[in-house]
């Protein structure tokens, strides 16, 4: 059911208030109502469409189909659900209230916040006037995601650059994925050798769990690329075909460098939804402040988050909410019945980094950098069998599996 504005008075009195329907609230959604069908629950979500993410890499590599990764959020939302179509302006926390765009107020005896991050397209100087054309791409954005492909099967020669911001960002492993995929294809293609590959990003390392950098500096290697560590994307000119790289050296010095480019795969920085960075929930960063473990919010109790925007070092994955949703499920209920908080939540997430068509190393890791593989091989093996999981079976699971409640290989460990 969805509520558009004009049908209600001033306030919406809600009981549990789901903030986002991407894939930890229409997931959450789920979970809670399996566990109990009478429960009171009013979604706000303003979009018309929930998106399936973590397939646009394979789109940009020309291994999935873009319109198979998007579907009404009708068709997703679970039945009694109240959906309010707004977005979210400002949260009132001390009141139990938060106001929508459209001036109207809902409260709420519980909040789960998930409204996931916002692209920060406008750091990057000159960005959204070219993003889309002069190979200038993305594969963080539904439409874009296409035109990379477009771009790669394009390119004979030249200079190919994908750049990566600073940490936090929605699947890490996602920037270098795009530059192995394309290498992958160029290289079968016989052109690599006239490509000039570049890999550009902020960070000082090449994947934050150190285990699985010699595996992905042998694909590195072997697709000739050139790492340019502490060089942060600030201003793109697309006609002219140029990028402006801000490049720190050991002294945290920072010079700018101008780089020609014929493919510019780009990255935009990530922070949470202003609503959030401007609240009392807000952590110094501008995060949502919760228990690490619990999920509760550490300054209000009855408000839980989930998925991107926590302030947790997680990383920010759906495999991550994947887990997250049961410990949040089992904790708001909980917390509901004045029990003690059964669940804790290990910090799981999982990247599977795409080295090559065909291929995936699946690094599965926690707090701290934990190793946590779900199935007993070599973790740093680039296999096939991966490949399948990510590109068919996943897909799959998240449809009718995740956003349906059911929850597979999420086992938590319990509160001592």
């Amino acid at each position: 059911m969805c509520i558009r504005d004009r049908h209600w008075g001033p306030t919406i009195s809600g009981d549990i208030v789901v903030i986002g329907g991407g894939s930890a609230g229409i997931g959450l959604l789920a979970s809670l109502l399996k566990r109990d069908p009478q429960l009171n629950i009013t979604l706000i979500e303003p979009n018309d469409y929930h998106c399936y993410q973590p397939a646009w890499t394979l789109v940009g590599g020309g291994a999935y189909d873009l319109k198979k990764t998007r579907r009404p959020l009708a068709d997703v939302l679970p039945n009694g659900v109240a959906w309010v179509q707004a977005a979210v302006a400002e949260l009132l926390p001390d009141e139990q209230t938060l106001v929508l765009d459209n001036g109207q107020r809902v409260s709420w005896n519980n909040l789960i916040v998930c409204p996931g991050l916002r692209l920060a397209w406008e750091k990057i100087d000159g960005l959204e006037q070219t993003l889309g054309q002069n190979g200038v791409t993305s594969n963080y954005s539904y439409e874009h995601a296409a035109y990379t492909w477009q771009l790669v099967q394009q390119l004979q020669g030249g200079k190919a650059i994908f750049t990566q911001p600073a940490m936090p960002i929605k699947c890490a492993g996602a920037p270098q994925k795009a530059m192995y995929l394309s290498c992958d294809h160029w290289l079968k293609q016989g052109n690599l050798k006239n490509i000039d590959v570049e890999f550009n990003l902020a960070g000082a390392a090449l994947f934050g769990v150190a285990t699985f950098v010699p595996p992905l500096m042998k694909y590195v290697e072997k697709y000739n690329a050139r790492l340019a560590f502490n060089a942060n994307l600030v201003k793109v000119d697309g006609p002219a075909r140029k990028a402006w790289f801000e490049v720190k050296d050991a002294e945290g010095k920072a010079t700018v460098e101008e780089k020609s480019f014929d493919l510019l795969h780009v990255v935009p920085p990530q922070v949470a939804p202003d609503f959030i960075r401007q609240s009392s929930l807000a952590d110094p960063a501008g995060w949502c402040e919760v228990n690490p473990h619990s999920l509760q919010h550490l300054r209000y109790p009855h408000i839980f988050g989930l998925g991107d925007v926590c302030g947790t070092t997680n990383a920010k994955t759906a495999a991550a909410v994947r887990k997250q949703i049961v410990v949040v499920a089992e904790n708001l209920l909980a917390l509901r019945k004045q029990a003690p908080l059964p669940l804790k939540y290990d910090g799981y997430g999982s990247c599977p980094l795409t080295v090559e068509k065909g291929k995936v190393v699946l690094a599965e890791f926690g707090y701290g950098g934990k190793l946590l593989p779900t199935f007993p091989l070599d973790p740093t093996q680039a296999r096939r069998s991966m490949w399948f999981l990510k590109a068919t079976l996943l897909p799959w699971f998240y449809w009718n599996g995740m956003l349906k409640g059911r929850e597979w290989l999420t086992r938590m460990s319990k509160v001592d």
